[in-house]
C-alpha cells in the first residue's frame, strides 16, 4: 500500500541535510532507550523481522509518523506491533504514562492470549539462494509494474510505470511484501535498476540518474 512512509519523490518537505561527522547517534538519552525498546519488541514478536517493523511504521497515521520525530515514530510503531500481537491491550501505554504522572487511571489488563505469528525465518539476515537463473541481465531494459499492492511493499510510488536499465544483478533476497506479513520468504532475484531523472519527473527536472534495487516480481521486460 502507499503509506505515509512512501514519501520518496514527493515535494514540500524541505531540503535534505547530511549528518555532521561528530553528530551523536542519539541526540537525547530517550532516543537510545527507544531504539532498544524497538529491538526488544521486534525480537519478542517476530524474531527481528525488520519488514514487519517497516510495515508497522507505514501503518501509522500522519501525526504518529511525522509529529513525534524519528525515534518517536519508532516507539509508535513498536506500540502498534505490541497491540496488534495482543501482547498489550490498546491504550495500555498511554494509561501507564498517566499513572506514572500520578493520575488516577485504570491500566487495561494484558490480553489473556497473545496473537504472535507462528513464523520463523529459514536463516539469519535477508539474503537467500534462488536456484532459478535471473530473468534479467545487465543492460536489459525493464518496466516497473504500475500497481499499488494492498499490503506492505517496497515498490516505491514514483518508480511505478517507469522504465530503467539493469546495471547490477544483486544477490537474491526474501521479499518484504510477504515477509512483513509472516506469509513466507518468497526469495527472489534483486536488480539494481538505473532511471533517468527526466523520465521520472519531466524535462524540467535536474539531470541525474537514480539507481534503485528492485525485486524480480516488481519488473517486466520493457
Amino acid at each position: 500500500m502507499s503509506s505515509i512512509a512512501n514519501m520518496g519523490g514527493t515535494e514540500g518537505w524541505g531540503r535534505a541535510t547530511a549528518p555532521t561527522p561528530d553528530e551523536p547517534p542519539f541526540a537525547e538519552s530517550w532516543e537510545g532507550r527507544a531504539f532498544a525498546l524497538t529491538l526488544l519488541t521486534m525480537g519478542r514478536i517476530s524474531g527481528r523481522n525488520l519488514d514487519a517493523f517497516r510495515h508497522a511504521l507505514g501503518s501509522l497515521d500522519r501525526a504518529s509518523y511525522l509529529d513525534d520525530g524519528y525515534y518517536g515514530r519508532w516507539l509508535n510503531a513498536a506500540e502498534l506491533m505490541l497491540t496488534e500481537s495482543a501482547i498489550l491491550a490498546p491504550g495500555t501505554v498511554d494509561a501507564r504514562v498517566r499513572a506514572n504522572r500520578g493520575e488516577s487511571v485504570e491500566v487495561p489488563p494484558a490480553p489473556e492470549q497473545d496473537a504472535k505469528p507462528d513464523y520463523k525465518p529459514t536463516a539469519a539476515g535477508s539474503l537467500r539462494t534462488v536456484e532459478e537463473p535471473p530473468r534479467f541481465a545487465v543492460g536489459d531494459r525493464v518496466l516497473v509494474k504500475d500497481e499499488d499492492p494492498t499490503g506492505h511493499t517496497q515498490l516505491v510510488a514514483y518508480l511505478r510505470g517507469r522504465t530503467g536499465v539493469v546495471t547490477i544483478v544483486q544477490p537474491a533476497a526474501l521479499l518484504p511484501d510477504t515477509h512483513a506479513h509472516f506469509l513466507g520468504e518468497n526469495a527472489q532475484h534483486v536488480y539494481a535498476v538505473e532511471f533517468d531523472s527526466h523520465d521520472l519527473w519531466g524535462a524540467d527536472a535536474e539531470s541525474f540518474t537514480l539507481t534503485a534495487d528492485m525485486f524480480d516480481s516488481y519488473l517486466e521486460p520493457a
